[in-house]
């Protein structure tokens, strides 16, 4: 019987896994982007990565190139992923704007929000959809709520 831990050390029970076209590419974009730390790879014979993990921040996202030849899933067009990367940071500000350098499309210009958080949202090349946040005020829930129905009474 191994001695291994059922969580490998370094890891959370969730762990994002990404599908791109390009997984190479995307590795150098979230280094640049997010400050990404290459973790390792694996390549198949064709050169594509089968598998890789990169750190952001305390969390690990592991990540491959599309092999829907295999059965694999597609990578998303471009906007097109239902699902949101969500990154909490020190500075929000200089963070999206180093995402935006880095090639990162603008879906939400950073803002304070009603929740709290000072929070935008950038595409990535890859078709993956990332919100970046810095938060800035504890609120009682009582207090978010409120916020949250004035703030769409306005934009109603």
């Amino acid at each position: 019987m191994s001695n291994a831990k059922p969580v490998p050390e370094g890891m959370h029970t969730v762990t994002p896994h990404l599908v791109v076209r390009g997984a190479a590419k995307a590795i150098d974009f979230y280094k640049q982007a997010f400050g990404a730390e290459e973790l390792g790879r694996s390549a198949a014979p064709d050169g594509r990565i089968m598998h890789a993990a990169i750190r952001v921040g305390d969390s690990v996202i592991f990540l491959a190139d599309e092999f829907t030849e295999m059965g694999g899933p597609k990578a998303p067009e471009p906007g097109k992923s239902p699902v949101v990367l969500h990154l909490y940071l020190p500075d929000v500000d200089a963070s999206f704007d180093r995402a935006v350098r880095a090639g990162a499309n603008v879906k939400t210009p950073v803002a304070d929000m009603f929740w709290g958080d000072r929070y935008g949202q950038v595409t990535d090349p890859f078709g993956h959809t990332w919100s970046l946040a810095t938060h800035k005020e504890d609120l009682s829930r009582e207090e978010a709520d409120r916020r949250g129905r004035e703030f769409f009474a306005k934009a109603g």
